[in-house]
C-alpha cells in the first residue's frame, strides 16, 4: 500500500502573487494566525500577559499593534486575532500563545481555516471602493486601521498595514475563491484582465 502524505495547499486556486503598476496582489500562505477571546472578567490579565511576552498593549479599539514578530489584530470586545510568518522553524502561535494565556483566555488556531491577501499600490483604494463599503480615504482610515466588514457579499477582516497604502485582508478559507473572483473583477480596468 503507498504511503500518502498531505502537502500544505493555498486556499486560492487560481489567484497567485502578482505585480502590476497599480496594484500589487499577495497571497499570504505562510502564516499562523489564532483566535484570542478573553474569559469573563479576566481582560486586563490578558493584555498584562501579552504586554510581557511580546511588549506590545492589544488594542480595545479596531486596530492592529505589532510586537516580537507578531499582530494582535483586535476583533471584537476583548478578543483579538494573533497573526505572524509561520517562518523556517515552522512557528505556531497556538502552542506559543496557550501556556503565555493558560486560564485566563480561550486559544484557537486559525492558520488552516483563513486565507490572507495583502493588496497595495496606487489604485488599491480604487479596487477595494468597488465591493467594500467603509470609507478608505487616509482622513477617515490609517494605518493600523481594522474594520470588520464585507468585500462585495464576502464577510473579511481588514486592516491597513501602513500609509502607501497596504492592506491585508482576511477571510474565511471556503470563501477564497470567491473573494478572487471579485479582486480580479474588481481590479480588471487597473491590471489589464
Amino acid at each position: 500500500m503507498a504511503k500518502s502524505t498531505l502537502a500544505a495547499q493555498s486556499a486560492f486556486t487560481d489567484l497567485k502573487t502578482s505585480k502590476h503598476a497599480a496594484l500589487t496582489i499577495e497571497v499570504l500562505d505562510d502564516l499562523t494566525m489564532a483566535s484570542i477571546a478573553s474569559s469573563k472578567g479576566r481582560a486586563e490579565e490578558v493584555k498584562a500577559a501579552i504586554r510581557a511576552a511580546y511588549g506590545v498593549e492589544l488594542p480595545t479599539t479596531p486596530e492592529r499593534v505589532t510586537g516580537k514578530g507578531i499582530a494582535f489584530i483586535w476583533h471584537g470586545p476583548d478578543q483579538w486575532m494573533a497573526i505572524a510568518d509561520r517562518g523556517a522553524g515552522m512557528r505556531d502561535i497556538e502552542v506559543e500563545l496557550k501556556p503565555v494565556l493558560a486560564g485566563i483566555a480561550a486559544v484557537v488556531d486559525q492558520s488552516d481555516g483563513r486565507a490572507v491577501v495583502r493588496l497595495s499600490g496606487p489604485r488599491v483604494r480604487d479596487v477595494l471602493a468597488k465591493g467594500v463599503g467603509i470609507d478608505l480615504d487616509p482622513r477617515a482610515f490609517k494605518s493600523n486601521g481594522v474594520a470588520i466588514t464585507h468585500a462585495s457579499h464576502i464577510g473579511i477582516v481588514l486592516w491597513q498595514v501602513n500609509d502607501a497604502p497596504a492592506y491585508e485582508i482576511a477571510m474565511f478559507r471556503s470563501f477564497a475563491d470567491s473573494f478572487a473572483t471579485w479582486l480580479t473583477h474588481s481590479a480588471a480596468e487597473f491590471i489589464g484582465h
